[in-house]
């Protein structure tokens, strides 16, 4: 079933699933993509069962509102062995949605080949989705349908060469911001080379590794 097809088989409801956010979603695919594991709280968020994810592409929870540009770029990162933090909205078997943000371990073989990419993935905040990114995404997905994804590619680009930061700069950026205007962990100061100290651990500690 090709991914067009399981968006026309699947009723899309405009509503998020409800997950306990401070969990992290884990998976475990080949380097096609295909699952071949997934821990408990993937399979809670998404609803499909263990033995209906195993053998699938990834793209099984994919959603119709997320630009096909930022796999692209997803992709080309994985697959020159560089791990890459996007957000992501996901699509779970209900017709639900559930917003997270991806951290990889790429696995290589004896001959340097990459065999498996881990997947870890974290609940993002609301206030970053709707100020930020879901404006950016509608618009590259407007892009999209009527360019093609090499515009919305361009487009891309030309938007993150305005705020001369890369896209896991920009991410990153969103989400330091936010929490530190919400006050959420108490090591926030204002020093500036303690705060730029922090900016550099940041994803390390954003997923506990």
């Amino acid at each position: 079933m090709n991914q067009e097809n399981q968006f026309q088989n699947k009723v899309i409801i405009d509503k998020e699933v409800a997950w306990d956010k401070t969990r992290v979603i884990m998976s475990k695919t080949n380097a096609f993509g295909i699952i071949e594991y997934a821990n408990e709280v993937f399979v809670d968020v998404c609803g499909y069962e263990d033995y209906e994810l195993m053998g699938q592409p990834h793209n099984i929870i994919r959603h119709p509102d997320m630009p096909k540009v930022i796999f692209k770029v997803l992709w080309e990162n994985l697959k020159n062995g560089k791990n890459f933090h996007a957000i992501v909205k996901n699509l779970a078997k209900s017709g639900r949605y559930y917003w997270v943000i991806t951290d990889f371990d790429i696995a290589r073989d004896e001959n340097d080949v990459i065999v498996n990419y881990f997947a870890r993935r974290q609940a993002v905040p609301q206030e970053v989705i709707a100020v930020h990114i879901e404006p950016l995404y509608k618009k590259l997905l407007q892009i999209e349908a009527a360019s093609g994804v090499e515009f919305s590619e361009k487009y891309l680009i030309g938007f993150l060469e305005e705020k001369k930061r890369t896209y896991v700069e920009y991410i990153k950026e969103l989400i330091f911001e936010h929490e530190k205007s919400q006050a959420k962990f108490s090591n926030y100061v204002e020093e500036e080379s303690e705060e730029e100290e922090e900016h550099r651990g940041f994803f390390s500690r954003l997923f506990g590794r």
